[in-house]
């Protein structure tokens, strides 16, 4: 079954459930992957790898929120948008630990022989791609950083 698909019976399962946010969070999810099938031009359902894509990039947005809505102080908000992103999360696949990420960033470091500082970016995007999508930016990002301090 595809995440498009999961989606799909997600909304009718909320529906029928009378689960408002759940409900509400699945539609913006089917009708964001709308939005992007017209994007890339694609008549019919996106690939499971591009609703992982959209699904991420929504799940970063509600993050970004929260942070947003505490630093001005709107528990309440920060709350909603919390509850949204649990329900994101569901669809993700299971990210990666800070010691997998190490792992993958060593083996990395040696494959391409980098020393300095200067290449930190394309480091970076060599273990993103390693990752394949299971690790979040932010935390290799952090990993890289350690390996050179």
């Amino acid at each position: 079954m595809t995440i498009v698909q999961k989606i799909t019976n997600g909304i009718k399962t909320a529906m029928l459930a009378k689960d408002a946010v759940r409900l509400n969070t699945l539609r913006l999810v089917k009708a964001a992957f709308i939005t992007e099938a017209i994007a890339l031009k694609k008549p019919d359902a996106i690939s499971d790898e591009e609703a992982f894509t959209v699904i991420k990039r929504l799940a970063k947005q509600r993050k970004d929120s929260v942070e947003q809505f505490r630093k001005g102080g709107r528990e309440d908000l920060a709350k909603a948008e919390e509850s949204e992103l649990k329900i994101l999360e569901e669809f993700l696949p299971m990210q990666m630990s800070e010691k997998e990420i190490r792992k993958i960033a060593e083996m990395v470091k040696m494959k391409l022989a980098i020393v300095d500082k200067s290449k930190m970016g394309q480091f970076i995007g060599a273990v993103m791609k390693e990752t394949s999508g299971r690790a979040d930016g932010t935390m290799v990002k952090s990993v890289v950083e350690k390996l050179f301090s």
